[in-house]
């Protein structure tokens, strides 16, 4: 099953930008489809395969970080190539 998500990670510490820049570019090095635009980062992909990658990335983002919030907006079905029609 196809799935698209979107997150937003908020570091909550003063050097906030260099972990978001890190987590992003660890999605990128997947082969997952990852788009990104000022507010937040969308990736898509198999359900079965995008989930446990991104539980492991989410983990590590956390590790690293002493305070930290993730919001996840999880969608059943591949919206990565949605175009608006109006």
């Amino acid at each position: 099953m196809k799935i698209s998500i979107e997150l937003t990670l908020l570091p909550l510490q003063n050097d906030f930008e260099e972990h978001i820049i890190a987590f992003i570019k660890r999605l990128r090095a997947s082969n997952f489809t990852v788009l990104e635009n000022p507010l937040s980062t969308q990736i898509y992909g198999d359900y079965d395969a995008l989930m446990p990658f991104l539980t492991e990335k989410i983990k590590s983002s956390f590790e690293k970080q002493d305070n930290t919030v993730i919001n996840l907006k999880i969608v059943k079905s591949d919206r990565s190539d949605y175009e608006p029609t109006f």
